[in-house]
């Protein structure tokens, strides 16, 4: 197993509990947690120091084990630290964990196992195991777009953000529309001299709580009663009563439907808007010295740049005959998880729900330990499932959704999974 974090963690248990005993999980960091273990250091991604879960408690918790009742609708970062410390120990999953471990090359040889090459804490070593299920996440390698022009102040990706007190008073362009460059404007803002957030085109900002209540209970309850158009039109509608008309946030209002593409969920970012401690700003055209200049004409002088642009998606450990599609485009495995070829390979958790991912991450890594177990048995048509799995990805075409899924719909394809295993 390579990734301590959530995805890690709820795979390891289920490896586990279906009898597995001989599991090694490799975990690069210091700690178990994955990007929610904070830390200062610029060279490991971690969460930024403000922040909070977008998906509310009760839709975040694994199903067999709750988080505590005084935790609040959005837990902190440390929080979920806590929770996810407080599991690990539950399910005596530590003794399994090798921390400080890094992972650099997963060979697959003739006689169908692997040889998991790794350093831990200065000395490599090389294991063979008969499995490997990589659960290290999407947030690996931070994407920064290239533009015409040189900018003279300093260009910094949002995985290195921590916290404000370094842009203390400095003319800041944060660029992005999702979540994580939504979150860094507004803390940023509270200490620059000046915060614009850049975006390419349209995005819906969706506040946290709906009638009182988080959004995503409430979108749960709606969607299993309301057909996806008519859910999507109640969407557009209820913004337009809450938020009102995006022009007059300075922004462009979206040309697609509701949730055809990743929301941002973030009411701060509105808030901050119409208060003027953040200007919004059109996609970016060139660089020039201290001035960026934007699409639309305009232009403006900045010290620094957070990139907000996500990340790309790669395995530097696996060999490109094993690995080797397209990683901007939706990935060619079964329930994104299973490889076309090779059954004794999983990525658990290589998704990105309108929702929390670590409930579906639970499911896929359910669905390994029993095919693991001899318990589930592997699709005999995985290749023409994997086909119609790709064919059928309906959200935006770009990069930034080829792992997208339906929060809903996918957990109703990998429950219809797990129903056919044997008890």
């Amino acid at each position: 197993m390579i990734g301590a974090g959530p995805c890690g963690l709820t795979t390891l248990k289920n490896l586990l509990e279906t009898g597995c005993r001989n599991v090694v999980c490799h975990e690069e960091s210091s700690r178990i947690g994955g990007n929610w273990a904070f830390t200062d250091d610029p060279h490991r991604v971690s969460v930024y120091e403000c922040l909070h879960t977008i998906s509310s408690r009760r839709g975040s918790a694994f199903d067999d084990f709750p988080m505590p009742d005084d935790y609040p609708d959005f837990p902190s970062h440390r929080q979920l630290l806590t929770y996810f410390t407080d599991y690990a120990r539950t399910f005596q999953l530590e003794p399994h964990i090798r921390l400080g471990s890094h992972v650099e090359q997963c060979t697959l040889g003739g006689d169908g196992r692997w040889t998991v090459r790794a350093t831990t804490n200065g000395e490599t070593t090389a294991e063979t195991f008969d499995s490997v299920l990589i659960c290290s996440g999407h947030h690996r390698e931070a994407f920064l777009p290239e533009y015409p022009g040189t900018f003279a102040g300093e260009i910094v990706h949002s995985s290195v953000y921590k916290r404000p007190d370094p842009f203390r008073d400095q003319r800041v362009l944060v660029v992005g529309s999702g979540n994580s460059a939504a979150d860094i404007a507004v803390d940023v803002a509270r200490v620059a001299a000046r915060t614009a957030l850049s975006m390419r085109e349209g995005t819906y900002f969706i506040p946290k709580l709906m009638f009182g209540q988080p959004i995503d209970i409430v979108y749960a309850s709606w969607k299993s009663k309301i057909p996806r158009p008519i859910l999507q039109s109640a969407l557009r509608l209820w913004l337009r009563l809450t938020v009102g008309k995006w022009e007059h946030y300075g922004l462009r209002t979206p040309t697609n439907a509701p949730l055809e593409k990743h929301p941002t969920v973030n009411f701060g970012v509105l808030d901050a808007l119409r208060h003027g401690r953040i200007v919004a700003r059109h996609g970016i055209e060139r660089h020039d010295g201290h001035a960026v200049c934007f699409t639309d004409g305009t232009h403006e002088e900045f010290d620094v740049i957070i990139m907000g642009t996500g990340f790309r998606i790669s395995f530097p450990f696996l060999p490109k005959r094993v690995a080797g599609w397209d990683m901007t485009k939706t990935p060619p495995l079964y329930l994104k998880m299973m490889h076309p070829t090779i059954p004794s390979l999983f990525f658990i958790g290589l998704f990105q729900p309108i929702g929390c991912i670590w409930q579906l991450a639970d499911y896929q890594a359910r669905i390994a330990a029993l095919q693991l177990s001899g318990r589930l048995r592997r699709p005999p048509d995985i290749d023409a499932r994997i086909r119609r799995e790709v064919a059928h990805h309906r959200f935006d075409p770009s990069p930034r959704h080829a792992i997208e899924v339906d929060y809903h719909a996918f957990r109703r394809e990998l429950l219809a999974e797990l129903a056919t295993a044997r008890a």
